[in-house]
């Protein structure tokens, strides 16, 4: 079978798991249109009720970023607001075909972004509602856009670039496989041993330890590890990510303290922010260093009032994982951070508290669970990360030792 078709069909089956008479929201990159007519088709066939492309083209964002008047980034426009609400309170699942340029908006001035930052996060809260607790189900591939893998493999033409990022894009996500579907069911098994384990650990703090890093991460009451497969509200399993090694759960939003240097780079906005330190007090950010792209950081710690400088996410993958044994730097969160162990900067998703879902802003603040406009993650993890969890009596017991899990489960 061709690896395009076993890759649209993990998407569709695994990924969002499109049901018969389903819509199915894409969104994708105009050079992708081969790939997308493909899922386009297998979805038919699966039963989808209808399909809907929304194509993103980076050199209009470009252009639009550039040249635009800030009244026009500052806002977000109704009618694409009500459409992609309208989707998912209808039971569309949502697919993103992801593969952004690095580079691509590098030299737009920080005060442009923040705007259209601020303008889709507020636009788009009730569809973000809609995804962080698991209301509709949603699953992001890659796909390997020209400047994409031109940034990866700057030494190769184009062509060969793409060609050498496809194998390692088909072996990540296990397409190479004879069957893909069936490897992805037995990895979702181990993700799910693994947070089973750490639930019923229930640890009070987990403790990082690398060059550069010292962090200690206080969990909140109730708190749940997730991993793999989740189980949307309609009781349907899908995979958010494809690739995914992580097991996840959220930090106290007040208790996170110490230092933690990133060990790749974060692009932001189509920004690279590169070899980092973050100071955190009490859960927020007090200082930071960063080598390049400070500007970027600052903007991104700055997002919000408060939310954007404290934890939503801390996430365990161990170093030997199949993204980090390609020794590549993709330049991509969706794929380097499943190389290696993260956090992130901003909300945290509902779900990985008891009865999160159903908190209000005040009853989440109290529970210890961070919000914000933004969820970016950045990687952490290393050959050298040691991490132990701390027991509410205050037992260490080691978790990771040189990167990899020092449990059996």
């Amino acid at each position: 079978m061709n690896l395009l078709k076993k890759y649209a069909q993990l998407a569709l089956r695994t990924g969002v798991n499109l049901q018969k008479d389903q819509g199915l929201l894409v969104q994708a990159p105009i050079e992708a249109i081969e790939f997308v007519r493909i899922v386009v088709k297998e979805a038919y066939q699966i039963g989808a009720k209808n399909v809907h492309v929304e194509w993103k083209d980076d050199d209009l964002t470009y252009l639009k970023m550039k040249h635009a008047p800030m009244e026009v980034l500052e806002t977000f426009p109704k009618w694409r607001k009500d459409a992609m609400i309208g989707m998912v309170k209808d039971g569309y699942a949502v697919l993103n075909i992801y593969g952004e340029n690095p580079d691509l908006l590098k030299d737009i001035d920080g005060t442009r972004m923040a705007a259209v930052t601020m303008a889709s996060s507020k636009a788009l809260k009730e569809y973000r509602d809609y995804m962080m607790n698991d209301k509709a189900r949603w699953s992001i591939v890659g796909y390997p856009t020209t400047e994409w893998a031109e940034k990866i493999f700057p030494k190769l033409p184009a062509d060969e670039a793409k060609d050498k990022l496809w194998k390692e894009i088909f072996r990540i996500a296990r397409v190479d496989q004879e069957d893909p579907i069936d490897a992805w069911k037995k990895h979702n098994q181990l993700l799910k041993d693994a947070r089973e384990y750490l639930n019923h650990k229930n640890y009070q703090k987990l403790h990082f330890q690398a060059e550069g890093t010292d962090l200690t991460i206080e969990l909140p009451k109730g708190h749940i590890w997730h991993g793999g497969a989740a189980k949307a509200t309609d009781n349907v399993t899908f995979n958010p990510n494809i690739p995914t090694e992580e097991v996840f759960s959220m930090p106290h939003k007040y208790g996170v303290n110490g230092k933690v240097t990133s060990t790749k780079p974060l692009s932001f906005q189509g920004q690279l922010i590169e070899n980092f330190t973050l100071t955190f007090k009490d859960g927020k950010v007090s200082d930071y260093t960063c080598e390049k792209g400070e500007q970027a950081l600052k903007q991104l710690l700055e997002a919000d009032n408060d939310g954007a400088s404290r934890l939503g996410e801390v996430a365990l993958v161990p170093h030997e994982s199949p993204v980090s044994q390609a020794g590549i730097i993709f330049y991509n969160t969706l794929f380097d951070e499943n190389a290696s162990c993260h956090i992130a900067l901003g909300k945290a998703y509902p779900t990985n508290i008891k009865g999160g879902s159903d908190m209000n802003d005040k009853e989440m603040d109290q529970h210890g669970v961070n919000d914000s406009i933004v969820h970016e993650d950045f990687m952490i993890g290393s050959a050298e990360m040691d991490i132990d969890g701390i027991t509410v009596d205050g037992e260490r017991e080691a978790i990771f030792r040189n990167g990899a899990w020092a449990v059996i489960f």
